[in-house]
């Protein structure tokens, strides 16, 4: 059975970019992420007795395996075919192994030292600026969704959108220019409270002020699914950029 028909009958599609949930037009960052966030709800670890979800999973591989070459991307295009016969689709690759290389663990260095390079920078503006829209105004959906901030980062957003407003890039949307009293002061009483929590669960552990424990409670982006997964993303894209080459099959001895 071939590629084609193996997504037909675990997904329910031959389309490989619909089993990844992606459009054609696609990116090759977007395809990637695609790959990344379906592969990741059938993955060996999280259920390693499942012997389909770990067909799943390889299947998935494959499929990312043929859209992330160009030159087989361009001729399931043109042609809706699929090379079974190419080196990245050989039955005895680690697909596992495979999926490790594109997506190595990302530590809590590693995103402390993106933290520190996205706060204030033009990426972080034009993020601010699109939430804007997206949220229409609402600084609790914004403080929610925007990427590394806490509720010490508030002044500093809104001096961003202000700014951004004065200048004519944004609209005066009035649940931003004229958010009640009432609002701001029940995010300010949420933000409070988690500040004590922080700050009693640093002292019942005994962590000092500059712990890495202390930036990670204070980092809103674990209680919050999509926050997260958005953060995720970016930190591939910066840290997980090379394509890994065919993965060798071990030799057994004799």
């Amino acid at each position: 059975m071939g590629l084609l028909e193996d997504c037909q009958k675990l997904f329910g599609s031959s389309d490989l970019y619909e089993v990844l949930g992606v459009g054609r037009s696609s990116s090759e960052a977007e395809v990637r992420r695609g790959y990344y966030k379906n592969s990741l709800k059938v993955h060996p670890d999280r259920a390693p007795d499942d012997q389909q979800a770990t067909t799943r999973f390889q299947t998935l591989g494959k499929v990312y395996a043929v859209l992330s070459d160009a030159e087989q991307r361009a001729a399931y295009d043109e042609q809706g075919v699929v090379d079974e016969e190419s080196e990245s689709l050989k039955q005895e690759r680690d697909w596992d192994e495979y999926w490790r290389l594109l997506f190595p663990k990302i530590s809590l260095q590693d995103i402390l030292d993106f933290e520190k390079t996205y706060k204030g920078s033009e990426e972080e503006r034009l993020d601010l600026l699109r939430l804007y829209g997206d949220c229409s105004g609402d600084m609790n959906r914004i403080m929610d969704a925007a990427m590394c901030a806490g509720p010490d980062d508030e002044p500093r957003i809104r001096l961003i959108l202000q700014a951004a407003i004065d200048g004519g890039n944004l609209p005066a949307l009035q649940a931003f220019t004229h958010e009640s009293d009432r609002k701001k002061a029940a995010r300010k009483r949420k933000a409070d409270t988690e500040r004590a929590q922080s700050e009693q669960l640093k002292k019942e552990l005994g962590m000092d002020n500059d712990s890495s424990l202390s930036a990670i409670i204070k980092r809103r982006t674990a209680t919050r699914e999509a926050d997260f997964s958005s953060l995720i993303s970016r930190m591939e894209e910066k840290y997980c950029n090379n394509k890994p080459a065919a993965v060798k099959k071990t030799k057994t001895k004799k």
